[in-house]
């Protein structure tokens, strides 16, 4: 179980208020996908990723990208029982989709927080300080730790 502290949860909350999921979903998953080119292959159901311009227009990257905001809304708002919040996505991505639980911390270290803090920290501005990104961080972390429960 996660302890936050008073000024994580409010920092955490303060960037999903703050947040457009239809625009800033949508531009971190492009951005991954152009700057991480091999995370395509987790991907593949979503068509022809070949080029930015095909990536951005793709509507499945679109709308992936907004679930997965709302996913993370969904934590958000259960801060202090995630991994159950998350017992049955974990439970789908195991047995139903088969997903290698070591994706789940790669995609985290190499697009999720990378990505997201870019698309974040351009949405909030000045406020988003280094107190904000290391609670977002440790959010994002307790997030991923919660998607690899039903492997352990």
């Amino acid at each position: 179980m996660v302890v936050w502290t008073d000024q994580e949860r409010a920092c955490i909350q303060d960037i999903f208020s703050k947040l457009n999921y239809e625009d800033a979903g949508p531009k971190a998953l492009h951005r991954a996908l152009v700057v991480y080119p091999w995370t395509q292959r987790y991907f593949a159901s979503f068509g022809k990723l070949y080029n930015a311009e095909a990536i951005m227009f793709n509507p499945k990257v679109a709308a992936h990208r907004v679930v997965v905001l709302h996913g993370l809304d969904r934590a958000m708002k259960n801060m202090d029982d995630i991994k159950n919040t998350y017992a049955e996505l974990s439970v789908l991505h195991s047995e139903k989709l088969h997903v290698d639980p070591d994706n789940f911390r790669y995609v985290y270290n190499t697009f999720v927080f990378p990505i997201c803090s870019i698309v974040i920290a351009a949405t909030m501005g000045t406020s988003f300080t280094a107190d904000v990104q290391a609670a977002w961080q440790n959010f994002l972390a307790v997030v991923v730790s919660a998607l690899r429960r039903q492997y352990h």
